[in-house]
């Protein structure tokens, strides 16, 4: 009702589709700046963008800000759809400056490759069928592209990550020393057999047996969600990590992140919050608020010593434990962190960890 008299989307809105080449979940998520954090939540999953553009207005500072949080959240493919263009009698000349800016300030961002496609939603120009009003351009309509992007990743590419969710003891006269560790592997492939380290401990072992609904296999990999048992009875609880011993990730105590703000309330320098990463929450201590990204031309703003509702900002940040922590370049699943008031829990900012 809000989102109608305003004429706005103010909530993240998921609708489910699917054609005879693929099923799509579309996250329909606000423009508007007071909005941000729900541009976050719907990108922090998507495996592609699409950007949308009034071709009467051109590049705009919400269009900035949209690229960048794509950007920052490496969200993998990004399609700019330059839209109403049968307001301005479906003009080249309109549809090319646009493509050409937002390509080159997306380029600036980091993004590889932007597809931009001229469309009419109200004709349908472009959605699913070429239309026949723009005949002077070649590339797929949004439907085509949409079915066409690679979006199936090799579990293998990326070494396993199992964050443990909850220790499983039936102690019953079936399974009196049954002792498992069940979760969702975040990323990679886990095998019986496989030399094993438990983070942030450091012990070692080897997975004795991998249980998948009801069943014992030999191959799991991710996003399965599964029970490990391991050969050594380890003291091993929820937020622990269990990773390869050969691509175990480094623990560390000092963050260096990319955050987005979402709370009302302001980020400062010296602020004690909650750092939830996986399934582990440590308090945390903000060290330093280092920069604030200016969107309008990409430039960082130094020491602005807090970040305010949808501020992107860099900073450093002291954990009271150490963190099994990826970069967020490497892993999605475990690069990635929230922030959380303690006081009242709640989230105050999601973060990208840099590469270390």
């Amino acid at each position: 009702r809000a989102e109608r008299e305003q004429g706005i989307t103010i909530d993240v809105a998921y609708r489910y589709f699917a054609t005879p080449r693929r099923r799509f979940i579309l996250a329909d998520t606000p423009g508007h700046v007071q909005y941000t954090r729900n541009m976050v939540t719907g990108a922090s999953t998507a495996q592609a963008t699409i950007i949308l553009i009034d071709a009467r207005n051109g590049i705009v500072e919400q269009t900035r800000r949209h690229a960048a949080v794509a950007a920052l959240l490496r969200v993998p493919h990004l399609i700019l759809a330059v839209n109403k263009m049968d307001l301005t009698d479906y003009a080249e000349t309109v549809f090319a400056p646009i493509a050409a800016e937002f390509t080159a300030y997306a380029r600036g961002l980091g993004v590889p490759e932007v597809t931009a496609i001229p469309v009419s939603a109200l004709a349908g120009d472009n959605i699913v069928t070429p239309s026949p009003h723009m005949d002077w351009y070649g590339g797929p309509t949004v439907l085509e592209h949409l079915e066409t992007l690679p979006v199936i990743t090799d579990p293998t590419a990326e070494p396993a990550r199992f964050p443990v969710q909850y220790v499983i003891r039936p102690r019953t006269t079936t399974h009196p020393d049954y002792r498992g560790y069940a979760g969702q592997i975040a990323a990679g492939v886990l095998r019986v057999g496989e030399p094993v380290t438990v983070l942030p401990s450091g012990r070692t072992s080897t997975i004795a047996g991998i249980d998948a609904l009801g069943s014992s296999v030999d191959v799991a990999w991710a996003p399965q969600s599964v029970t490990l048992r391991l050969t050594d009875d380890l003291d091993i609880s929820r937020g622990d990590l269990i990773a390869p011993t050969a691509a175990a990730p480094a623990t560390t105590q000092d963050i260096e992140a990319t955050v987005c703000h979402v709370a009302d309330r302001p980020l400062r320098t010296g602020d004690r919050v909650l750092l939830k990463h996986t399934t582990r929450t440590v308090p945390a201590l903000v060290k330093d608020i280092c920069s604030r990204l200016t969107l309008d031309d990409l430039s960082q703003h130094p020491a602005p010593g807090r970040l305010g509702p949808n501020d992107i900002g860099r900073l450093t940040l002291r954990t009271a434990e150490p963190l099994a922590l990826d970069s967020y370049a490497a892993s999605r699943r475990t690069g990635s962190f929230l922030l959380i008031d303690p006081g009242d829990g709640t989230t105050l900012a999601g973060g990208v960890a840099d590469s270390r």
